[in-house]
């Protein structure tokens, strides 16, 4: 790949970092808020999990600023290794909330409530979210960031657990199933750990460590 080329992919990222980041915000306060209101632990889980994708974000947005700015190699790969660690170290915090806020609706046989704000929310992210995560991919594999790539994979989990708050609703609705908004959240666990396992050893230094990033 030309300097060119490999600067407007850069560039690229960072615009779709900037987007990303507009959106998150716009999803923590709007998912919160709502799932507060309607007393619905899995909006709020979804929240943060908005929080955190807005973490990563801000951090690889200032990345791939410092790339396109000209740093020098030594630079870039160090703010490849603390954004890294960042979506890494994230994914985990992820999964543990999940796991937290998934076992506590259990035991409290608190299924999903309605919010028709929450739900339009999770209809528009789980349509953005999946789009937002193949441009991070595809723009990490140009410019040679696990780090972008990882970030793609935060998105795609954010999408997922969008349809998982709906469809925990209409089937609480439905047929009853209290219980089925916590058992889809579980199921995403070991996604969420996956990824985010890869992210940590990709920022200790083991290159072959981002494997699963590469889909």
């Amino acid at each position: 790949m030309s300097i060119v080329v490999h600067e407007m992919s850069v560039k690229r990222g960072i615009n779709i970092e900037i987007a990303t980041i507009i959106w998150m915000v716009i999803e923590a306060a709007v998912a919160i808020g709502s799932g507060i209101m309607a007393h619905s632990l899995s909006l709020v889980a979804f929240g943060a999990d908005s929080i955190i994708e807005l973490v990563a974000g801000g951090v690889l947005l200032w990345r791939l600023t410092i790339e396109v700015r000209g740093a020098n190699l030594t630079r870039v790969k160090k703010a490849e290794k603390t954004s890294s660690w960042v979506v890494g170290i994230a994914l985990l915090v992820l999964a543990v909330y999940i796991i937290a806020a998934s076992i506590d609706k259990l035991a409290t046989h608190q299924g999903a409530q309605s919010s028709y704000v929450g739900m339009g929310l999770a209809i528009a992210s789980g349509m953005i979210m999946p789009y937002l995560s193949r441009a991070k991919k595809r723009i990490g594999s140009e410019i040679g960031s696990q780090a972008l790539r990882a970030d793609g994979s935060c998105s795609i989990v954010c999408a997922y657990m969008a349809w998982t708050v709906l469809v925990g609703v209409v089937l609480t609705a439905l047929l009853g199933w209290w219980w089925i908004d916590s058992i889809a959240a579980l199921a995403l666990v070991y996604f969420v750990v996956k990824e985010g396992w890869e992210g940590v050893q990709q920022a200790r230094g083991k290159e072959d460590a981002c494997c699963g990033c590469r889909h």
